[in-house]
């Protein structure tokens, strides 16, 4: 079995405020497990158990761009996209202009840490029933969404003008890119991808799989290239290491290994 999407990670300048920013917009729980805490971050659980949780983690890279990534939360009617706004806005979020116009009916914002997300308007057919997060938008070519495809096993549930998406079989939240032109990337990226091995998956020919596909180990000077530590003390849950890979467009991930 593929590896499987374990979160969505953003570097943050304060984990611990970003965390109850988005577990108050969400009404996420926060993740008091072995691995809600690693790496000294923080992370949030879904109410779906079969998610991905999201993780903060403490990184002071400082902003030199807009974010190649970005949620599209969903609303059930116009009285829960207000409500949605106001939360944030109260929260510590605030409003954005990246060039949006009048007549398009999502809201731009941006949290407490300036990454931008959108509340996208009720009615909203391509994220009906995708859950509170509709979707992670991205910016990336055609060839990234074919490879995000492979590599998680979620079937593209759009393929159109070089613009891209997938799901999970199970459903939940879509991932989409945007096609061309990308941009170029300015320094590491706030958002990233961790995925997990399946217990008992032989990491290193998952690790082999993903590069096979189009990914690159981030150090490949030997078998333990590009791992970091990421346990916590004895044996258990937590007791993993991280292989920082990337993407077909430059962008980081990591793989969760057991050690």
């Amino acid at each position: 079995m593929p590896s499987h999407l374990f979160a969505i990670c953003f570097r943050a300048t304060r984990p611990a405020d970003l965390a109850r920013f988005w577990s108050g917009v969400l009404g996420w729980e926060p993740d008091d497990g072995p691995t809600g805490g690693q790496d000294g971050g923080i992370a949030i659980l879904p109410p779906d158990a079969g998610g991905f949780r999201i993780r903060f983690l403490p990184g002071g890279e400082p902003r030199t761009g807009r974010n190649r990534a970005h949620f599209d939360l969903t609303s059930d009617s116009p009285e829960q996209q207000r409500r949605t706004v106001a939360r944030a806005l109260e929260l510590g979020g605030a409003h954005l202009d990246v060039g949006q116009l009048p007549e398009e009916e999502h809201v731009v914002l941006a949290d407490p840490d300036g990454n931008e997300f959108c509340v996208i308007e009720a009615g909203n057919k391509f994220l009906a029933d995708t859950g509170s997060v509709g979707a992670l938008a991205c910016d990336g070519t055609q060839a990234v969404g074919y490879f995000w495809s492979e590599a998680l096993g979620w079937p593209l549930v759009w393929d159109q003008d070089e613009e891209t998406a997938i799901q999970s079989p199970d459903g939940g939240t879509k991932i989409t890119w945007g096609g061309p032109p990308v941009a170029p990337k300015t320094g590491p990226n706030r958002l990233y991808f961790e995925l997990a091995l399946p217990a008992g998956a032989d990491a290193e020919a998952e690790l082999d799989r993903l590069v096979a596909l189009g990914a690159k180990r981030v150090d490949a000077g030997g078998e333990d290239a590009g791992r970091e530590d990421t346990g916590g003390g004895d044996a258990g849950e937590g007791d993993d290491d991280r292989v920082m890979m990337l993407d077909p467009d430059g962008n980081e991930f990591s793989v969760r290994t057991p050690r």
